[in-house]
């Protein structure tokens, strides 16, 4: 189904040949509801072509380039059009640049491998959701959640609406499915039985609108009730 306007893109990446091949790949996933506005070599030159007429609604950003690389480039973005989304197509797949850049914001990851189907499932997941993450993206980002020492929610998330809204121990069982635990050793943490941690969780989900707990985790990272 064709879009009243199609979706604005805009390619940075060093490598020309990427950049058309991407272009070619976006043609071919839904060439009518997609616009590439502008392609850059890197973030200086992607600088210099942002209008702030016609931004781009989803920026694909590459991380490895000279001059002002992704990292500098999305630092830039979120400081000062933080309403553009930004996509991390990239061969930098180490866990350190992952939770870097979704500290910096960015709404999704993937590996410069990909095929016609990942990058229009991308799109469309943040242009409808504002996030798209892989497996590959939240097996790190869970990894990280576990092993970062503390479990506990970041307090300044008691300021999110989303907070406001939950009871105490769906607080705590927000928190606790942030890390490797299983549902019942949850339950053996929280002292309850696993029939209520299965309430608490489907309470969640439909609360939330998510299906999973993957969903719940992203969910909670993305509205502050859990900090990286």
């Amino acid at each position: 189904m064709q879009r009243k306007s199609p979706l604005k893109l805009a390619i940075v990446d060093n490598h020309n040949l990427f950049r058309k091949g991407l272009i070619t790949l976006i043609n071919l996933a839904d060439k009518h509801n997609y616009l590439v506005v502008f392609e850059a070599e890197n973030g200086r030159d992607m600088i210099k072509k942002l209008d702030s007429k016609a931004l781009p609604d989803i920026i694909l950003l590459d991380l490895d380039m000279p001059v002002m690389d992704g990292f500098e480039s999305m630092s830039w973005l979120r400081d000062r059009h933080p309403e553009i989304a930004v996509l991390v197509i990239s061969m930098v797949e180490s866990e350190e640049a992952v939770v870097r850049m979704l500290r910096l914001g960015v709404k999704g990851y993937l590996s410069k491998d990909i095929e016609v189907e990942d990058i229009h499932q991308a799109l469309q997941a943040i242009h409808s959701k504002g996030f798209y993450y892989t497996d590959f993206l939240t097996g790190v980002l869970i990894g990280n959640l576990s092993q970062g020492a503390h479990n506990e929610a970041d307090p300044a998330s008691e300021k999110s609406p989303a907070w406001k809204n939950l009871t105490e121990n769906e607080r705590k069982f927000i928190t606790l499915s942030c890390s490797e635990l299983t549902y019942e050793q949850i339950a053996d943490k929280m002292c309850l039985s696993p029939k209520t941690i299965d309430g608490y969780r489907y309470t969640l989900f439909n609360k939330f609108n998510v299906k999973n707990r993957v969903g719940l985790v992203l969910f909670a990272v993305k509205t502050g009730l859990f900090k990286l």
